[in-house]
């Protein structure tokens, strides 16, 4: 199932990486155009953003994460799920040229556009590389931050991908991940449509069951640095539900939500054992 999974958001995202950006672009809801598609409808502005680059931006997130992440100059950053580049080229910004970024993303399509738009703005201190977020190619307390945009909820195993954000920071270092969650439960037809967990719904578990993962990951200081609703227009819903379906969703309590989540590596490590992912903890 997971395999299936992982295979069908490769292929979605190979084929969105391989668009041009005027037709990503069309696909988004936006002033005078309404959307067939669900994947980048709850991006934020990145337009007054330092170091935002237009050809990177891929319209795929769901918040700012890398504008909470507290990234110093220096700092190295690693960045999940990195698409095209967008979030990197912003913290690469922060961190200046003495720092260095890395982005992970599994699909080969995205890693070629993002090296594309590296090497076109000359940034010789962004590397990308191919590899699952939940077996980081990266070895062990090496980044003062770890940010994200709208990836994990699209990982089924996402106890795993918390073990390897501990594995991969620095004691002391932390994340902030912007992410998509719900509040009570979805309909079990929404679970079994496909497209929906490629475009981050399906995928999402609840705010609560979502903030215990990272609990249990050990990780310190938790805090939501924002939230906020995702109102799914119409147009895409009918796309996969009736009428009557639509209405009994929306006069339920279930709720879509963004939110970018903050969290510390303890300096120190309590627990009295190995380290996350080692087969031991």
């Amino acid at each position: 199932m997971n395999t299936n999974i992982k295979q069908l958001v490769q292929e979605k995202y190979s084929e969105i990486a391989l668009q041009s950006r005027e037709a990503n672009q069309a696909s988004c809801c936006g002033s005078g155009c309404c959307s067939t598609d669900v994947y980048n409808i709850m991006s934020e502005e990145y337009n007054m953003v330092q170091g935002y680059n237009p050809d990177a931006d891929l319209g795929l997130g769901c918040g700012l994460p890398v504008q909470f992440a507290h990234i110093k100059a220096g700092d190295v950053v690693i960045d999940l799920g990195s698409g095209a580049g967008n979030d990197c080229f912003v913290a690469r910004a922060a961190t200046g040229e003495t720092g260095k970024v890395i982005g992970i993303d599994f699909t080969p399509a995205m890693i070629s556009k993002a090296r594309h738009n590296a090497e076109t703005l000359g940034f010789n201190n962004i590397e990308f590389r191919h590899g699952d977020i939940d077996d980081m190619p990266v070895t062990g307390s090496y980044a003062n931050v770890i940010v994200s945009n709208c990836v994990l909820n699209l990982v089924p195993n996402k106890h795993k991908v918390f073990s390897e954000i501990y594995r991969v920071l620095k004691p002391g270092a932390h994340f902030s991940i912007s992410d998509i969650v719900t509040e009570g439960e979805l309909p079990v037809k929404w679970r079994e449509v496909a497209e929906l967990y490629a475009g981050c719904i399906t995928g999402a578990v609840t705010k609560t069951a979502y903030l215990d993962i990272i609990k249990e990951a050990a990780f310190a200081n938790i805090t939501i640095q924002k939230e906020k609703d995702i109102i799914l227009p119409d147009d895409i819903l009918q796309n996969y539900f009736s009428a009557e379906e639509i209405a009994e969703f929306k006069n339920s309590s279930a709720r879509i939500k963004s939110i970018t989540v903050y969290a510390e590596k303890p300096a120190k490590d309590e627990r009295k054992c190995c380290e996350p992912g080692s087969g031991c903890c």
